[in-house]
């Protein structure tokens, strides 16, 4: 694995953001509460339009400039153009260091407020995607994590209820322009601008056991279900200490915004939608309602612990109605 390679950061850089804001505010690092208001959907949900507040506010690239010398990055750049900050170059190695600095090296009061609102992360994004992919999917909690995606091919992550819609606006918009034809230069460094990257960062195990850094780019065209599944698969592979594989086996799904159900029956009761042909964690299954998809009815059904809710087996991708290596949810005392 290449560590020092640079991507274009997505909202990874809203750490720098957010540190950057917090540099030298003592004695106490009290956050004013109209920035509270703020930093903490920007490091949870991963909010736009606060990225693009302090960004402007606070220098555009110059904040990048800032952290560049403060912390030591070596792989890390300032976008060419000033208006789209999820173009900073970033690296695994790089944000490491970020992480190492939070943890070992920066006052109590910015570490705590940073690292408590990573770890109350929301499965939905400020813009309606599902963000827990990566160190959330791979591990069992305690995590903190922040994440990072861009790419035009990636309108298939939306989650929440039915009939949510993205609360992504025009100026959040400008962070995920439409993909030029060719990599373009990010600072001193050719950053593609061009493909899908989907990148998960984070501590995994108690007390912060474990930094992950997990960087990915993408063939153009990647659906996003098909780069959640990837970088899922990925994570998972990696030794890390002090991190616990969630219990329940890995199936992948089809069709387009499945319903997770907080019981196995139709009607109002959607809890969020998957993602587009995402692989998910099967915990147990049931007998339920039974579901049609012609020529297909099913009345097996998934749960799915990370979402805490059921979905149809008929949207799972094996022949068989059941499962042959999941057990029986256990039944109601």
């Amino acid at each position: 694995m290449n560590t020092s390679m640079q991507f274009r950061s997505a909202s990874v850089v809203k750490l720098l953001m957010v540190l950057d804001f917090l540099w030298d505010r003592g004695p106490d690092y009290t956050v004013p509460a109209a920035d509270r208001a703020r930093l903490e959907p920007m490091l949870r949900s991963s909010d736009d339009a606060a990225a693009d507040y302090y960004w402007s506010t606070y220098g555009y690239t110059a904040i990048v400039d800032r952290m560049v010398g403060r912390l030591g990055l070596t792989d890390t750049a300032p976008p060419d153009d000033p208006d789209f900050w999820g173009y900073t170059a970033m690296s695994a190695r790089d944000t490491v260091k970020v992480y190492r600095y939070i943890l070992e090296k920066a006052p109590a009061p910015v570490r705590d407020f940073v690292m408590s609102n990573l770890r109350q992360s929301t499965r939905c994004a400020s813009d309606a995607f599902d963000q827990h992919f990566g160190i959330a999917g791979a591990f069992d909690r305690p995590w903190a994590v922040k994440q990072g995606w861009s790419g035009s091919s990636y309108p298939d992550g939306t989650c929440g209820p039915v009939g949510a819609a993205s609360t992504r606006t025009a100026a959040a918009a400008r962070t995920a322009p439409a993909p030029r034809t060719a990599p373009a230069a990010v600072g001193t460094a050719a950053v593609d601008l061009a493909r899908p990257v989907l990148h998960s960062t984070g501590t995994v195990g108690t007390g912060d056991r474990s930094i992950v850094a997990v960087f990915t780019l993408h063939p153009a065209g990647t659906s996003y279900g098909k780069a959640y599944t990837d970088i899922g698969r990925l994570t998972r592979s990696l030794n890390v200490p002090g991190g616990t594989p969630p219990t329940g086996r890995w199936y992948g799904t089809w069709s387009e915004l499945v319903n997770v159900r907080s019981e196995p029956v139709l009607g109002d009761n959607v809890r969020t939608r998957l993602p587009a042909a995402v692989e998910v964690l099967v915990g147990c299954q049931k007998r339920g309602a039974t579901v049609s998809v012609p020529p297909y009815t099913n009345d097996w059904w998934a749960y799915l612990p990370q979402y805490g809710g059921y979905i149809s087996n008929i949207y799972i991708s094996y022949p068989d109605n059941r499962l042959p290596d999941v057990p029986l949810c256990p039944s109601p005392l």
